[in-house]
């Protein structure tokens, strides 16, 4: 990997990190939380959401492809299942 795209993979995933943070720091600011306590939840769900992401991604993925099985036929005389 070359180096400048280093670091504008660094830059991006910055700049996904501190707007994670940000919307954190609002919501807490929005519910209420005021003085240091704001840093600490603004830290917990600011890397809460690191965590969860990622493993949302191939669950989502899994999910669609579950439904996309469940519903196309395997063979081409079936017919496929039809919500109601």
């Amino acid at each position: 990997m070359s180096e400048k795209m280093k670091k504008s993979l660094m830059i991006l995933s910055l700049v996904l990190v501190i707007s994670i943070a940000l919307f954190s720091f609002g919501i807490a600011y929005k519910g209420g939380v005021r003085g240091i306590g704001i840093v600490g939840v603004m830290f917990f769900l600011t890397f809460g959401i690191i965590v969860v992401l990622p493993q949302l991604i191939p669950a989502s993925i899994l999910l669609a492809s579950f439904i996309g099985a469940a519903a196309s036929p395997t063979r081409s005389s079936e017919i496929p299942v039809r919500a109601a």
